[in-house]
């Protein structure tokens, strides 16, 4: 083999490299749905009613299963959850979700997760809850109306 050819096989390996560092943690069609959800809040509209093989449930729902032990799983921004959230429930922002799966594996596969963020028009929960049904997670439980919803219903808030 010449130099040439050992050069440009050095190239290809290399450009390889580059373009599987540089690829994202999630399947294409995965990235495809979160994708369009951000545009529906680009665009001002509202989230869809459903998301397929995720509940969706209402504020009383999320009382309930809280009350049981469900976990409670704020979707929205680090400042927005350290201002005001449901009470007792976590952090997980699907921003860093989106970076790194592996915050996921803190919640059992098999336990009820109900995710929230700000609204029907907020694209952070069901983002979530699209990575999450992709992780294998079984139990997943969409508040579409989110804290919105939640303070008009006079639920507790820390």
């Amino acid at each position: 083999m010449n130099r040439k050819q050992l050069f440009g096989i050095m190239l290809l390996v290399t450009f390889f490299a580059a373009g599987l560092a540089f690829a994202g943690p999630y399947p294409d069609d995965v990235m495809k749905k979160i994708d369009d959800i951000k545009e529906l809040e680009k665009n001002k509209k509202e989230m869809p009613e459903a998301l397929p093989g995720i509940s969706v449930i209402k504020g009383d729902e999320v009382s309930k299963m809280k009350a049981k032990g469900a976990k409670v799983i704020d979707n929205r921004i680090k400042t927005q959850y350290d201002t005001e959230r449901i009470a007792g429930a976590q952090l997980l922002t699907v921003d860093e979700l989106l970076k790194n799966p592996s915050l996921a594996d803190k919640y059992n596969k098999d336990e009820d997760l109900i995710l929230y963020c700000n609204g029907v028009r907020c694209w952070r929960s069901p983002a979530a809850a699209i990575i999450l049904q992709h992780l294998g997670f079984k139990k997943i439980h969409w508040y579409r109306e989110g804290i919105p919803d939640w303070k008009k219903r006079g639920y507790p808030t820390e």
